[in-house]
């Protein structure tokens, strides 16, 4: 397996983590929570794998996207 095809695995597979604890941390279907995901900005940072922010721990990634983007979840951050 070449290295691009690793790391699009290796993404995806990070991109299900994120959208599931999501949904779970909200209460929200899996769709919904994809929505959230793929309309923030920290969706565009993994799939450009800017700042290696790809590396991070998935439960990091999402703390992260609820605290910089409390708009996505139609609340403000408290």
């Amino acid at each position: 397996m070449d290295e691009k095809l690793l790391e699009a695995v290796y993404q995806e597979k990070l991109e299900e983590r994120i959208i599931g604890c999501l949904a779970e941390r909200h209460g929200i279907d899996y769709l919904k929570a994809m929505d959230i995901y793929y309309n923030s900005k920290l969706a565009e940072k993994i799939h450009e794998g800017r700042f290696g922010v790809q590396y991070l721990d998935y439960k990091v990634l999402a703390d992260t996207l609820e605290k910089t983007e409390p708009d996505l979840f139609g609340y403000a951050n408290a």
